[in-house]
């Protein structure tokens, strides 16, 4: 047991050094242990499983390099997330995590979130002023991750407000230049669109070549004005509305390496297995108060226990017998395979991220 408990707590040290984040940020749990009735390897399982909710805590933010939560409730993000088809897609298609990947023989082995979505909502801007003092729409402050990154596709959304009659509506979006003044930008995108009474719609326009001339001249990004008018001259283009607001959605390409991963040893909690074993765990991001995660809103993490005796019957153990050099410590349950998480998170920026977290599903213990 002594063995057990070094190994445990060495395997915990390796995640926090991983990890740089002040762990003074971090909440310790409260043990909650039954006293007297529960034998000791279900009491140390019990200490691992809290062990490895924190460590996963600290590598989350560490990974998404956050310094500490964003401060934000689930109730704000919802009030300014766009009711748009698109980011409801994304919350539907990765609210919930199935356990690693299983149906996949590859892993992604990075360290840093790789980001594949990016949501950028509109900010103010001193350049979108009319000529009586009321802001265009709409100005874009993008993510260094999309300088760095290659594009792959960027699209404005829009909402067009519902109109009284079945209508024709011509959509216009223009990139500002200086100087500033009325009629200043020029169109950039054209589109005629057939609208029925009743029924308000977000529209995609393709911008990526617009995106990618801001990149490579920042100096450039004025902002953009949009309209849409219907027969009538009726504007019905909505800027202005929590929900409604138009936003970027933006898709970079940045695959990590990838290898090859096995499975170990599977058990349960009411496993009686004493050897190193993977255990299943699930972190409930709504449990602990991390609102600014919007999906998933849990996964599957698992964690690893058990001894790593030499004697345990082990595939090649004669080789390890005739490895361990006399007054050696044993080996450590530790991850040996570790797969990725998909995640849709509010980075406290105005923008919503969908990324790739590498190593956060625990696939396969062994010792080591």
């Amino acid at each position: 047991m002594q063995k057990l408990q070094i190994c445990n707590f060495v395997y915990l040290c390796v995640l926090i050094i991983l990890s740089p984040v002040d762990l003074n940020d971090m909440n310790q749990p409260e043990e909650n242990l039954e006293k007297d009735t529960l034998c000791s390897a279900c009491i140390w399982r019990q200490n691992t499983k809290q062990s490895r909710l924190e460590a996963i805590k600290i590598q989350i933010l560490s990974k998404l390099r956050l310094e500490q939560p964003p401060n934000i409730s689930r109730d704000a993000i919802k009030q300014r997330l766009p009711k748009a088809p698109a980011l409801q897609e994304l919350i539907d298609q990765y609210d919930i995590q199935r356990d690693g990947n299983s149906d996949s023989s590859m892993e992604d082995d990075d360290y840093h979130a790789t980001t594949e979505t990016i949501i950028t909502m509109p900010t103010e801007s001193e350049f979108l002023m009319q000529a009586n003092g009321k802001p265009k729409c709409c100005f874009f402050k993008f993510n260094p991750k999309i300088q760095y990154n290659k594009v792959v596709k960027a699209q404005l959304w829009i909402y067009l407000k519902p109109v009284q009659r079945a209508t024709t509506v011509i959509v216009q979006i223009l990139r500002l230049i200086k100087p500033m003044k009325e009629g200043s930008g020029y169109v950039i995108r054209s589109l005629k669109l057939d609208m029925r009474p009743d029924a308000g719609i977000w529209q995609s326009i393709d911008v990526k070549s617009v995106l990618q001339n801001w990149l490579k001249q920042p100096e450039s990004n004025l902002g953009i004005e949009i309209k849409a008018f219907d027969e009538n001259e009726h504007d019905v283009a909505v800027t202005n509305e929590d929900g409604l607001n138009p936003f970027l959605e933006v898709k970079v390409m940045d695959k990590p390496k990838r290898s090859r991963r096995d499975f170990g040893l599977e058990c349960d909690e009411r496993s009686t297995e004493a050897r190193c074993c993977r255990y299943p765990l699930t972190v409930d991001f709504e449990a602990i108060g991390w609102d600014w995660i919007i999906a998933p809103k849990r996964y599957k993490a698992n964690y690893c226990s058990g001894d790593c005796e030499f004697g345990f019957k082990y595939p090649h153990t004669h080789v390890m017998h005739k490895a361990k050099p006399k007054g050696s410590v044993s080996p450590c349950c530790t991850p040996t395979k570790m797969s990725p998480i998909n995640m849709l998170y509010f980075n406290g920026e105005e923008e919503v991220i969908y990324g790739k977290i590498p190593g956060m599903v625990v696939d396969r213990c062994g010792c080591s």
